[in-house]
C-alpha cells in the first residue's frame, strides 16, 4: 500500500496505433491490386472480436471518498449534525462519487464484520456514534424518496431530514419521468398471471420482474423501451452498476469502517483501491491544471477530522508506519494559502473534489483510450 506502482506511459498505445495504421495501408494496397480476400477475412475476424467485446462485462472505474465520523461528534445539536450530513451527501452527488466510507478512530478493527456495523446503526439515538449517524443519514438521502418509507423505519436521527435540500440525483425519478432504469423495492403481493416478483418503482403501477425475490429488497430494474406497464413481458433486475456502464450516474453506496486501516483492507471492490490520495494542509501543493493522476480502476480520496489524517493514522494500531506519506500514494494540500486557520471537513470535501475533478477526468480519458480496439486508436 505504501509504494507507488510503476505505470507505463502512452508508448504502447502509440505503437498499437502505428501498427493498426500500417495494417490499414496494407489492406488498401491489396484492394488496389484486386486482392480483396485477405481484407474480407480480417473484417470477419474483427466482427467476431467486436461481438465478444460487446458481450464482456464492462469494468467502470470508480471514485470513493473516506470521511471520519468524528466530525458529527463535534456538532452542537442534532439539527446541525443533520445539516452537515446533508452537505456531504450533496457534495458527493454533485461530483459523481461512487462510494462513501465513514470511518471511526478506533485503535484496532477487533472482530469487525458487516453485521456488527449494522448493529451499530440500529442503536438508539442516545448511544449512536457519529459514524453510525452519518452512515444512516447518507444512506437515507441516497435512497429515492418513494422508497424511503419502506426501507427505513422511524428513527430519532432522521427527525430533521425533511429540512434538507434533495439530492435530485438521476435515480431520484418523479412519477411522470421515464428512464432506462429505475430503483425499486420488492413487494409481498404475488405477480398476477406470471412467475416473478412485483416491484414498486415509483410509478402509478407496479412492475413485474423475471425473478422470485424476497419482499423488502431494493433492486435496480431495467425498464426497457416499452412504456406500457400493462404489458405481459416482465422487466429484468440488473446489478446497480449497470446504469453506470451506460454512462449514467446512479448514486453512491455507503460503507462503515472502524478505523482508517479498515478503509483500505475491507475495500468492497475486487482487487482493492489501486490509488490512495490523502488530503492535508501538510500535503504537497500542486496546481490542479498541472496534476497528472495515474490511470486507475478504483481511486480513494481520504479526508481527516479536526486533527487531520495524521491523528487517525497515529491512533490506528493496524498502521505500523506512522507517516501519512507512506500510507497514501499521493498527499495533497488542495487549498493552500487559506485565509481561515481551519477548513472544516465538509468544506474540504467540496474544495478537494472540485480540485480533483479535471485530473480525474484526464485519467479517465486515458482509460477510455486504452480500452478502444487498436484500429480505433489508429484511426485519424
Amino acid at each position: 500500500m505504501g509504494k507507488k506502482k510503476k505505470r507505463g506511459g502512452l508508448e504502447p498505445e502509440l505503437k498499437e496505433a502505428a501498427t493498426a495504421e500500417n495494417h490499414e495501408s496494407q489492406n488498401e494496397l491489396s484492394l488496389a491490386n484486386g486482392d480483396s480476400s485477405s481484407y474480407d477475412n480480417k473484417k470477419k475476424k474483427k466482427s467476431k472480436r467486436d461481438q465478444l467485446n460487446d458481450d464482456a462485462p464492462i469494468e467502470v472505474p470508480t471514485v470513493s471518498v473516506a470521511v471520519p465520523g468524528s466530525i458529527i461528534d463535534n456538532t452542537q445539536s442534532l439539527e446541525l449534525a443533520t445539516r452537515l450530513a446533508g452537505q456531504i451527501a450533496r457534495a458527493v452527488t454533485i461530483f459523481r462519487i461512487d462510494e462513501v466510507v465513514v470511518f471511526d478512530n478506533k485503535s484496532s478493527s477487533g472482530n469487525y464484520s458487516r453485521s456488527s456495523a449494522a448493529n451499530r446503526s440500529n442503536r438508539s439515538d442516545e448511544n449512536e456514534s457519529g459514524a453510525a449517524f452519518l452512515v444512516r443519514l447518507l444512506q437515507y438521502l441516497e435512497t429515492p424518496q418513494y422508497l424511503r418509507k419502506v426501507l427505513f423505519s422511524m428513527h430519532s436521527s432522521l427527525r430533521f431530514v425533511g429540512m434538507l435540500p434533495p439530492l435530485d440525483a438521476p435515480h431520484h425519478l418523479r412519477k411522470h419521468e421515464w428512464a432506462p432504469f429505475r430503483e425499486g423495492v420488492t413487494l409481498k403481493e404475488n405477480a398476477p398471471n406470471s412467475v416473478g416478483t412485483l416491484v414498486d418503482v415509483g410509478l402509478n403501477k407496479n412492475v413485474v420482474v423475471d425473478q422470485v425475490l424476497d419482499p423488502g429488497v431494493r433492486v435496480t430494474v431495467a425498464m426497457g423501451t416499452s412504456r406500457n406497464l400493462d404489458a405481459d413481458s416482465p422487466r429484468q433486475v440488473v446489478p446497480p452498476s449497470k446504469p453506470k456502464e451506460s454512462g449514467m450516474y446512479w448514486g453512491y453506496k455507503v460503507r462503515y469502517a472502524p478505523n482508517i486501516s479498515s478503509v483500505f483492507e475491507n475495500c468492497s471492490y475486487k482487487g482493492g483501491y489501486d490509488h490512495l490520495i490523502g488530503t492535508s494542509e501538510h500535503g504537497d501543493i500542486v496546481n490542479s491544471s498541472d496534476l497528472t493522476l495515474p490511470t486507475f480502476r478504483h481511486l480513494l480520496i481520504a479526508f481527516g477530522g479536526l486533527a487531520g489524517l495524521e491523528e487517525s493514522i497515529e491512533e490506528d494500531d493496524g498502521l505500523k508506519r506512522k507517516n501519512a506519506r507512506e500510507v497514501f500514494h499521493s498527499y495533497f494540500n488542495t487549498c493552500p494559502h487559506q485565509g481561515s486557520r481551519t477548513i472544516r471537513t465538509e468544506e474540504a470535501i467540496f474544495i478537494s473534489l472540485q480540485y480533483f475533478q479535471e485530473p480525474i477526468s484526464r485519467a479517465l480519458r486515458r482509460v477510455e483510450y486504452k480500452s478502444k480496439p487498436e484500429d480505433e486508436c489508429g484511426a485519424g
